[in-house]
């Protein structure tokens, strides 16, 4: 019954829009039948559950609360703390909490994992209350999976801390397609951000055994060893950094001072994925949020922003889509260990793309593969296969597969002989750095269209 109730719901919001729906509802509980229905779904009077402007700095920023705003796409998935996974993604086993057809629009309120982790103290008033933050300018759905989250234990030293809504089925989805993933929106829901510099995390980290990362020395390690409380086990007592980050008028602001810096907001999803382990355990090794895989992931690209599409190969039936880990804002190579993270809205369009089709790139039926409006987006991994075996982070690895990608694609795609891609390559195209924090590491190409038309 309460499948038949989401499925039934979900049918109502897209046949009539939200506010038509809640005036629906509405007309419903008090007992009008069909044609108090019709009154309401044709009233022009404004709904109870408007979102409000927030005040202050933010000036007329609006805070996209959970319902609230109208979702753009065909279906609407918000984060449920009886649904959303704390720390891993979907294996090929989960069930899916979302169902739509190849070719349709979802929209899904991601939630940031900064501000409700332990070592913030797993409570988001208090916590953005701190920096000023009103606690009706909270998420209602950050609050709720902060304090009733039990899906999975919570271990901060072992999990990953990624809030992933989803898997979605995408019907006709086999093992062997593509999903091709189409951003259209990515609407921050907040008017802050944070950026978190963890001890034993981010380029700067100092190893496990103690000593520093080769080609740093102990003094140049961050955060600072002498602040590193790990060893207390009380994740409010680690000494990690995390620095609150406004949002004014399109860009980021930190203070530090009396002075303050400000950079434009690129928001975009650093996390969208397909089922991809093959553990049935939900916490296996295999599902941690943290390494990106062959299935995508946390593959922290800031290309696949509104605008780009993002290609993946299938392994599940239904390929079971998810995203998470949303950012306002990344440089290249996201150094100190996160984003700027926030919570955003994204809109996607999902499409299955069968073998010899020729609707896919032909690398994305084995690899990831993106394009923006102006270039294809070969990608490297360091170590793909989430986890087995271990775990390395060769960005030397990284790059030689994001560069036999690209000549794949050339030679395969575009029809150039190899040796001429790879002059080309070497010439016009390039190659930077994704992430280096993420266990396995990442490089991007980007190979120009303009250069062939």
């Amino acid at each position: 019954m309460a499948d038949f109730a989401r499925h039934a719901a979900e049918a109502l919001w897209t046949g009539l829009g939200r506010r038509d729906f809640l005036r629906a509802v509405a007309a419903v509980g008090a007992g009008t039948g069909v044609a108090g229905i019709a009154a309401a779904c044709s009233s022009s009077s404004s709904s109870p559950s408007e979102p409000s402007a927030t005040s202050g700095s933010a000036g007329s920023f609006t805070v996209l609360q959970p319902g609230q705003g109208d979702p753009s796409g065909d279906h609407y998935l918000q984060s449920r703390p009886d649904e959303v996974l704390w720390g891993y993604v979907p294996n090929v086993h989960a069930e899916p909490v979302l169902r739509m057809s190849s070719g349709q629009t979802v929209s899904i309120d991601a939630v940031s994992h900064e501000g409700i982790l332990e070592d913030q103290g797993r409570n988001p008033v208090e916590y953005f209350g701190a920096h000023g933050v009103a606690e009706a300018d909270v998420l209602d759905d950050a609050v709720a999976i902060a304090s009733e989250y039990r899906r999975t234990p919570r271990d901060f030293d072992k999990d990953g801390p990624h809030v992933v809504t989803g898997p979605v089925f995408v019907e006709g989805a086999e093992p062997g397609d593509v999903v091709k993933i189409e951003v259209l929106e990515a609407i921050p829901r907040v008017p802050y951000g944070v950026v978190s510099s963890r001890h034993g995390k981010g380029a700067l980290a100092r190893a496990s055994d103690g000593s520093p990362p080769a080609g740093i020395t102990l003094a140049e390690v961050m955060p600072p060893t002498a602040t590193d409380g790990r060893a207390t086990k009380d994740p409010l007592r680690y000494g990690n950094v995390s620095t609150f980050t406004a949002v004014e008028d399109g860009h980021g602001v930190m203070t530090y001072g009396d002075a303050r810096v400000r950079f434009p907001l690129r928001p975009f999803m650093g996390m969208m994925g397909v089922a991809f382990s093959q553990d049935t355990e939900l916490t296996a090794a295999t599902a941690n949020s943290i390494p990106p895989t062959v299935g995508g992931g946390n593959i922290d690209i800031r290309l696949l922003g509104p605008g780009s599409t993002f290609y993946l190969p299938v392994f599940a039936e239904g390929a079971l889509f998810y995203v998470g880990d949303p950012h306002m804002g990344m440089g290249d190579g996201e150094v100190a260990l996160t984003a700027m993270e926030g919570s955003l809205r994204g809109t996607y369009r999902l499409t299955v793309c069968k073998p010899g089709s020729g609707d896919a790139p032909s690398v994305s039926y084995r690899y990831p593969f993106a394009e923006t409006a102006d270039a294809w987006v070969p990608i490297g991994l360091s170590d793909p296969d989430g986890s087995v075996g271990g775990q390395g982070s060769d960005l030397d690895v990284a790059m030689r597969r994001a560069v036999v990608n690209a000549l794949d694609f050339l030679e395969t795609d575009r029809g150039m002989d190899r040796a001429t891609a790879y002059a080309y390559l070497s010439a016009a195209a390039d190659f930077s750095v994704s992430q280096v924090v993420d266990r396995t590491v990442g490089v991007h190409g980007q190979v120009y269209k303009a250069h062939f038309s």
